[in-house]
């Protein structure tokens, strides 16, 4: 795969495929732009070399259709302040007026073009369309590694047309940490996987019960493992269908040598919500109660393994953390990764959102930008926008 750094843009536009799908008010303000800054390595490397820019990415979900609160404009603003560059906005990303703007470009100017998913061409990862995308510049970057796992036309489909093409910063560190950290791993390696379902997670379980030392369980689904074990878990969230399946990983743990961890304590609501009463019980939770995070002795518990770890990944969160009354597991093993002279990768979604309300975000080694794709890369998967510009 080449290399962005051993690569020179002089006189040469680059098209990058960027992650901009970032969270608006309903004013259109940014609220977090973490995606935005993200990029930024990338597209300030191009014009430091004297090339030009033409940026690419989707906004929320307009379904193929030109719809206004899905534009790309609302970033222009915010993206053009930190550049220091006054960027270009494209009307579409493809036709003959985009074409035009792309030829005008000169190096050191930046160009954002509309939305791709106002065309239905781009999910569909049609050829005609991502050809026309190719065609505006002479290299392609793709530094959106939250839609790798999409063979989507600026993902995977313009690679074939692309006269030059890379990954950019962003999509390299994530394939160093997430690929390199977990297949050559310093042990002993913990996994710490949560999240509400067991369905979810269960190919990412069956991956890293062949690599990892410790898999500590947490959220919803450590209720239908409990179940599994022949525990009465409540009204606590429970996969019927999949008690066979757990007691199957269940076996593979054992059969592998891992050290698989299940709650001891949990906290037992009597409803969903965090003013409800609250019980700390063992692994039997009483019927009429829900458990909703994971008790004191079973955090204390996960810390001392995340302690002795070398290697640590985290994909999912311990309990419903977003109510304050149910947040102390999920915070108490952010206080242990953050504490852990480990290296520490943060898979995506729900566990990125707490490690950001814990306030201990740069404390961690690595915090992955994609939720769907870092699954994937955890589960052994090859990412079709990374085996694209590989090939």
């Amino acid at each position: 795969m080449a290399a962005i750094d051993s690569f020179n843009f002089s006189g040469k536009k680059a098209i990058i495929r960027v992650d901009f799908n970032v969270p608006l008010n309903d004013k259109f303000e940014i609220t977090d732009d973490t995606r935005i800054v993200a990029a930024l390595p990338t597209i300030q490397k191009v014009l430091k070399d004297g090339g030009a820019v033409i940026l690419m990415s989707h906004l929320g979900r307009p379904k193929g259709a030109a719809t206004p609160e899905f534009s790309l404009k609302h970033i222009v603003a915010h993206l053009s302040a930190k550049l220091g560059v006054d960027v270009k906005m494209a009307p579409d990303c493809v036709g003959a007026e985009v074409k035009a703007m792309a030829d005008a470009l000169q190096m050191g100017e930046v160009m954002l073009l509309e939305n791709l998913r106002f065309h239905n061409e781009e999910e569909k990862g049609n050829e005609a369309f991502s050809k026309e995308l190719a065609e505006l510049a002479d290299v392609y970057i793709n530094d959106a590694f939250g839609t790798a796992h999409r063979a989507h036309a600026s993902t995977t489909i313009i690679a074939k047309f692309a006269k030059e093409k890379m990954a950019g910063y962003l999509l390299d560190k994530e394939i160093t940490f997430l690929g390199d950290a977990i297949e050559n791993a310093e042990k002993p390696f913990v996994a710490i996987v949560g999240g509400a379902k067991v369905s979810g997670k269960l190919e990412v379980l069956k991956s890293l019960i062949t690599k990892v030392d410790t898999i500590l369980i947490g959220g919803g689904m450590a209720y239908t493992f409990l179940k599994a074990q022949g525990y009465n878990v409540g009204n606590s969230l429970v996969e019927n269908d999949l008690i066979d399946t757990a007691k199957q990983v269940l076996a593979d743990a054992k059969t592998n040598g891992v050290n698989f961890m299940l709650p001891v304590d949990n906290l037992a609501a009597d409803k969903f919500a965090n003013d409800a009463d609250i019980m700390e019980v063992g692994c039997d939770i009483p019927e009429g109660r829900m458990a909703l995070d994971v008790g004191p002795k079973t955090a204390e518990a996960y810390a001392a393994e995340i302690a002795g770890a070398k290697t640590v990944v985290w994909n999912g969160p311990m309990g419903c953390f977003e109510m304050p009354n149910f947040s102390k597991g999920t915070f108490a093993v952010c206080q242990a990764v953050a504490d852990s002279s480990a290296v520490s990768i943060i898979g995506g979604g729900d566990s990125v959102a707490a490690v950001n309300a814990s306030g201990l975000a740069d404390k961690m080694s690595h915090i992955s930008t994609g939720g769907g794709a870092s699954l994937e890369f955890l589960e052994g998967k090859v990412l079709p926008g990374v085996a694209a510009i590989r090939e």
